[in-house]
């Protein structure tokens, strides 16, 4: 992709509208309003709308939450069950033993925590950032960094779209854009491309500890009306 594709220009530039993505945005958005400053800040996702690719459930702590929009319920922020009791068992082949709550890590307590849709808090959180002048691009997805002589990154660069699998263009093809920024961050989750390229290109995983995934397991009922 050549600088003869159409150049964007924004201060700040986010990769992926997920918590972090959008979270980011809105915070920068605050910092500058109460300075008086004029920052242009711009989202891109590659889901045809924000939270289609995030279809966890999740049980989260508001912290975070009450801190970056301190008035969210009034807001209407999708955090309506309230989780009112947890319970841990050790379970046998025909028997479970309940586990008492003293031996338990603090962090395992999820009192005061909320059973949320992830992807129905980031519909909310993007709506939360347009509110504040963020734009916000679906469908986008980003496919390189544009980078400057001095090996600095300047930018990400979206992919083409209109493109069949054998290559060529079809009636609808459309080049892909260079969005240019002061900063630009790479909120992609844990298996992004472009996270990938930065870490590879610039050594970011040298004499680091290597990544830990963890495992988790979710069973879904369905109940009778």
């Amino acid at each position: 992709m050549s600088d003869a594709h159409e150049i964007m220009e924004f201060d700040v530039v986010i990769v992926g509208a997920g918590p972090a993505g959008l979270s980011a945005a809105i915070r920068l958005k605050q910092l500058a309003q109460s300075t008086g400053r004029e920052t242009s800040v711009c989202v891109i996702e590659k889901g045809a709308e924000v939270g289609a690719h995030i279809l966890s459930g999740a049980v989260i702590d508001p912290i975070a939450l009450n801190e970056l929009i301190p008035d969210w319920k009034a807001r209407g922020a999708p955090l309506t069950t309230e989780v009112g009791d947890d319970r841990f068992y050790y379970l046998t082949r025909n028997s479970k033993v309940r586990m008492p709550r003293f031996i338990m890590p603090p962090l395992m307590s999820n009192r005061g925590n909320y059973i949320i849709s992830l992807g129905q808090l980031c519909r909310w959180l993007g709506q939360q950032a347009e509110s504040l002048g963020v734009e916000i691009f679906p469908g986008f997805a980003a496919v390189d960094v544009k980078l400057s002589t001095n090996e600095e990154v300047t930018g990400i660069i979206t992919g083409d779209m209109g493109v069949a699998r054998d290559r060529h263009h079809k009636p609808n093809y459309t080049p892909g854009i260079v969005l240019r920024s002061k900063y630009a961050l790479i909120a992609e989750g844990a298996r992004g491309s472009l996270a990938k390229t930065l870490i590879g290109r610039f050594g970011l995983a040298e004499g680091r500890a290597p990544q830990n995934f963890g495992l988790g397991l979710k069973e879904l009922w369905e109940l009778p009306k």
